[in-house]
């Protein structure tokens, strides 16, 4: 939501001037008047001759009459109006482009800035450095200076200013306005009092409006964007605070020619050191969800350093039992598993270090991979990452369902048959009796008892006929995912899902199942048209943001990898056409063929939503097999991971009254964590409460408390979200209401993308030459530029802009009838009244 602050009423005049329409110039005047001289010449000696027996005055009268008349028409000839004309007074504006990436979230050590930016720092005492001696972020550094120095005070003396938040694009939503104030010797009138708009109101909240969240720095197409949007106005010029780190989108150069031929100066302040600290960090750790004991499993530590390269370092690995702990001592808790000596990459290099481990029990447990930093690190609070792992002594049971034995199914079906952590049971709608297949148990019909569901962890269901279903298998599926957490995977397909008239989509018996799907199918007005639509060649996936970020999409260990290993994928072929995703689903993927494409997106491909405590998982088509052809490997890590992801449900249960779910294990910073409780009472029953509570542990040991609410779609369900504004590891907790000591726990990891970590340093050699060639000034730190008390040093360089306009107010069209009602009747009078005497005097 755009924050404003109401504007004062600018400086403007209204005018209104008298002219004839149809004269331009002196000129216009002779014909009309030569005209009328001669036919009030004709008047008067006809009425010279025709009263020549009446007295004078009857004469003269009805001359004046007729004479009156005639004028009247010239000035309806004449077209005579009133033209308005409004004096607006335009602002002089000044663009405030502040850079809300997560390298923005960087919190700079004093010890390696610039002199610059110490002078700053000391100059602004508690701005810039709180009570806790901790350096603020960049970011916060700006929200301070916006809001307790006199930079916008003194620059709304003189322009309107508009403060716009950027990263991979503009954020309009989170734009503010603020209004040129008002002289402070201008006194307020009684009137101004009572006028709503001059009254002051609550200023923004620089905080939230400028956190970092965007995961790219596209600092040349924001300055195209704005510049664009704002040129040929009043704009005095754009103030730009950023780090300058272009990493994306269109290069700076380009918006400097632009803001150029615009005449648009850019003043840019550079944030942040221009060199980063000599560190090393446990920057990123991989740990597999589930592991059974005795089968190893591979546990991976990313380090990074800076400034300390080539540097032979202790690095272990520390395991202790799953639960809530202070972080800050945590990295000191638990048993040392390994230990190895690793000798450091180049500066910001990532250097992946692996550990090979073998579980002993069973049970959560929390891993913390760990370096001993060597003397010179400069922040040992990012030495040590954890995260959770459940070592399980029973295989994930999973049931395959398909109409016919397609390709997605074989493929899936062998590969379930040979890993050793999973049972795959399969119900073959179109198998006959005594078929083979490579599964432990053949089902010839679903499950009928909620004993039997309660054995499966995951469903993938491959174009099934649901109406194979009875209404109680039906309903008994529906509660297997929506209260026992279980975890679905559907596929459309053209034989089932796209059968048009007749099929289960169309089925009113079949409500229940439509509801598990996170998308809507077309409507029985369309059921003709419901066939699956092929392309004659294959279109690539066009991953959403959500979709590019979900780990359990990832095809490779690393984020890098996998965008590389989906770019490598041709695409699919088909998808099955929908009127659209639910509400409050996530969609992943979408089908990019732009023939097909509405209001400018493909239809649905990936889709997924949480459905109670389970969790539901959308396919467009069965044709992930087709990742075989470029690595075998990417199918089986594919479904590995999805149906670990739909069955977290299921898997970590962490108490027989309720699950806590989240969207997925591994965040980017600045994302948004979707929480989802679905609870019961003491009596096993779905759980009445106004709320729920969820306590969360911030990795620097910070809590806070957040309130779940009720999900009106399913009782005992509770909802919440929370941003993740900090890297690293966060803990979950949740209480079990009507409970002693059952608590249901989650851990996350937060981390930052590798665009914005690989330089998050202050590129002084763009930002200067933006400025230079734009006819601005760079100023290195908010210190230079936005003084702590008295006139901003940047402010003084802005030159005022504003503008005197004379707009045309559009005439009144009842205004002009009523004109010319008046001038039609004032004629008829004047003859009606000639005529009544002519009449009387009998002279006609």
């Amino acid at each position: 939501m755009t924050q404003m602050i109401p504007p004062l009423l600018a400086d403007e005049a209204v005018r209104t001037t008298f002219e004839w329409g149809r004269i331009q110039s002196n000129a216009d005047w002779i014909a009309p008047i030569i005209a009328c001289m001669v036919i009030l010449l004709f008047v008067r000696h006809m009425y010279r001759r025709d009263a020549v027996e009446l007295r004078p005055v009857w004469r003269w009268l009805l001359t004046t009459l007729r004479t009156a008349a005639f004028l009247g028409l010239l000035v309806v000839y004449l077209q005579p109006h009133w033209r308005t004309e409004r004096v607006e007074v335009r602002n002089s504006r000044a663009v405030v482009l502040v850079d809300a990436s997560l390298s923005m979230g960087q919190a700079d050590s004093a010890t390696n800035d610039t002199q610059e930016q110490e002078k700053q720092e000391n100059s602004r005492g508690p701005t810039a450095r709180g009570a806790s001696g901790v350096s603020p972020t960049r970011s916060q550094q700006i929200a301070a200076a916006l809001a307790e120095t006199d930079f916008l005070p003194e620059l709304r003396k003189t322009h309107d200013v508009v403060v716009v938040p950027f990263a991979e694009d503009i954020k309009r939503d989170r734009m503010a306005t603020l209004n040129k104030a008002a002289p402070l010797n201008e006194k307020e009138s009684d009137s101004d009092a009572n006028d709503p708009t001059k009254k002051d109101v609550q200023p923004p909240d620089w905080k939230n409006l400028l956190a970092p969240t965007g995961v790219e720095t596209r600092l040349g197409q924001a300055l195209r964007q704005t510049i664009q949007e704002y040129r040929g106005g009043t704009v005095s010029a754009i103030i730009v605070l950023s780090d300058g780190g272009q990493n994306a989108g269109i290069a700076p150069e380009s918006a400097v020619e632009m803001a150029w031929e615009a005449k648009i100066p850019i003043f840019a302040v550079g944030l942040g050191s221009d060199r980063r600290p000599a560190n090393v960090a446990v920057c990123d750790l991989a740990v597999p969800s589930r592991a059974y004991p005795g089968d190893r499993y591979t546990v991976t530590g990313y380090l990074q350093a800076h400034g300390l390269s080539r540097q032979t370092v202790t690095v272990q690995v520390l395991s202790r039992a799953a639960g809530r702990s202070d972080n800050k001592k945590s990295q000191d808790a638990g048993e040392v598993l390994e230990t190895q000596q690793v000798t450091l990459g180049g500066d910001g290099e990532v250097l992946p270090v692996k550990f090979e481990l073998t579980p002993k029990t069973t049970g959560r447990q929390t891993l913390c991979v760990r370096v001993a930093a060597p003397e010179g690190d400069k922040n040992p609070a990012d030495n040590f990452r954890e995260a959770d792992i459940e070592i399980v002594d029973r295989k994930n049971h999973v049931l395959l369902i398909a109409d016919g034995p397609m390709r997605e199914y074989q493929f899936l079906r062998n590969q379930l048959f040979r890993d050793r952590y999973t049972t795959v049971d399969v119900w073959l709608q179109s198998g006959k009796e005594g078929m083979s297949q490579d599964a432990k148990k053949i089902l010839d019909a679903f499950p009928a008892t909620r004993e039997a569901m309660s054995d499966y962890d995951c469903i993938v269901a491959f174009d099934p006929d649901w109406k194979r279903l009875k209404p109680a298998q039906v309903e008994l599926l529906e509660k297997w995912v929506g209260e026992q957490g279980g975890g679905l995977i559907v596929e459309a397909g053209p034989v089932d899902a796209c059968r048009g008239a007749g099929g289960w989509v169309q089925d009113p018996n079949l409500t229940a199942i439509r509801n598990l799907y996170p998308v809507e199918f077309l409507g029985r007005m369309a059921a003709t048209e419901n066939n699956m639509v092929s392309s004659r060649e294959p279109w690539p996936l066009d991953f959403s943001r959500e979709g590019q970020e979900a780990d359990f999409l990832g095809l490779a260990d690393t984020a890098t990898a996998s965008r590389t290993a989906w770019a490598s994928f041709p695409g699919v072929y088909s998808y099955c056409p929908l009127r659209g995703p639910k509400p409050g689903a996530t969609v992943y993927a979408r089908f990019s063929d732009p023939q097909v494409a509405q209001n400018g997106q493909g239809p649905v491909y990936f889709a997924g939503q949480f459905y109670g405590a389970g969790s539901v998982f959308y396919m467009g088509s069965a044709e992930m097999w087709r990742l075989r052809a470029i690595d075998t490997t990417y199918f089986s890590q594919f479904y590995t991971k999805l149906i670990r992801h739909v069955s977290q449900g299921r898997l970590l249960r962490g108490s027989s009254r309720g699950v806590l779910l989240v969207g997925q294990d591994r965040y980017l910073l600045g994302n948004t964590v979707e929480l989802r409780a679905q609870l019961t009472n003491v009596r096993l029953e779905p759980l009445a409460a106004p709320s729920v509570n969820v306590q969360i542990v911030q990795p620097g040991g910070a809590s806070q408390t957040l309130a779940l609410k009720p999900d009106p779609t399913r009782a005992g369900a509770y909802v919440g979200q929370f941003p993740a504004l900090v890297e690293g590891t966060y803990n979950i907790e949740l209480p079990v209401p009507e409970s002693e000591n059952e608590r249901l726990t989650r851990r996350i990891q937060v981390r930052v993308p590798d665009l914005e970590r690989e330089n998050p340093c202050r590129n002084d050699a763009v930002l200067s030459m933006i400025a230079k060639n734009t006819g601005g000034k760079y100023y290195v730190g908010l210190g230079s530029a936005i003084a702590p008390h008295g006139t901003p040093p940047l402010v003084g360089e802005l030159k005022d802009q504003t503008s005197t306009v004379i707009l045309p107010v559009a005439p009144n069209p009842q205004q002009e009838e009523a004109w010319l009602r008046t001038a039609m009747i004032v004629l008829c009078s004047l003859l009606c009244l000639e005529w009544l005497i002519r009449r009387l005097l009998k002279l006609a």
